[in-house]
């Protein structure tokens, strides 16, 4: 039997702490809370978990600044808590490596729906992949394991891509030669754990950018085709 997904909250209001703690441990989750970054690193050493909740907005070390240590690290699922509608908010924390968000007032049943589906990702990117059934895929020198959602570059290092990232490169390697626009790509990605809009693809083609070392100033592999939407340059074949 499964064990329990585990989550960490982390917020300085007490009463949001409370509230999430008292819901998702009806629902089966082992729960644990934190009310600075300094405290959720704490626990995060002392105990790994499947899924950290995020407020935007902390004393000290901001949610933020945390987000991005973490993904360096690690691919745990990180849906972050913003007390205001701010599109800048959002956008941010995604292009830290933020899996999803949520805005104050807390939608409990949406949250819990939004945690299963993180939770199912983390724990099938943690599952060793067997060897006989790698699904690697070479384009420009580079390869994708897309069993384990990794980048292998061509000095055979590993980088870790986020669910949105690994979907977005699957589309873009299907699709080698052919410009999609943003409404292209968002409907082939609609799976994702967070609803993608314009900005948000802008947003993954950035990160994937970076980590594919692509020069946005001048990008050989995801090019801007202004007023169509993106074009991958690369055509991929089996390793």
């Amino acid at each position: 039997m499964a064990m329990a997904p585990s989550v960490l909250i982390v917020d300085d209001d007490p009463l949001i702490r409370e509230l999430l703690q008292s819901y998702l441990a009806q629902e089966g989750y082992q729960v644990r809370c934190a009310g600075t970054a300094e405290q959720a690193e704490a626990c995060l050493a002392e105990s790994p978990v499947d899924l950290v909740m995020l407020d935007i907005r902390l004393p000290g070390k901001d949610g933020l600044t945390l987000t991005r240590e973490l993904r360096v690290r690690s691919e745990v699922g990180i849906i972050l808590i913003t007390g205001r509608n701010d599109e800048v908010d959002r956008i941010v924390g995604l292009e830290c490596g933020a899996d999803d968000y949520v805005v104050k007032p807390l939608n409990p049943r949406e949250l819990v729906s939004r945690a299963k589906n993180l939770v199912r990702r983390v724990r099938h990117a943690q599952q060793p992949a067997a060897a006989p059934a790698t699904q690697l895929k070479r384009f420009a020198g580079w390869m994708l394991d897309g069993d384990r959602r990794r980048l292998i570059d061509p000095d055979g290092s590993e980088t870790l891509l986020t669910h949105g990232e690994f979907q977005l490169l699957s589309v873009f390697l299907r699709n080698a030669g052919h410009t999609l626009s943003r409404d292209q790509l968002m409907d082939q990605i609609r799976n994702r754990e967070w609803l993608p809009n314009d900005r948000s693809i802008d947003v993954l083609v950035g990160r994937l950018r970076r980590k594919l070392h692509d020069d946005p100033a001048e990008p050989q592999l995801i090019i801007t085709i202004h007023g169509a939407g993106y074009l991958f340059t690369a055509a991929a074949s089996a390793a």
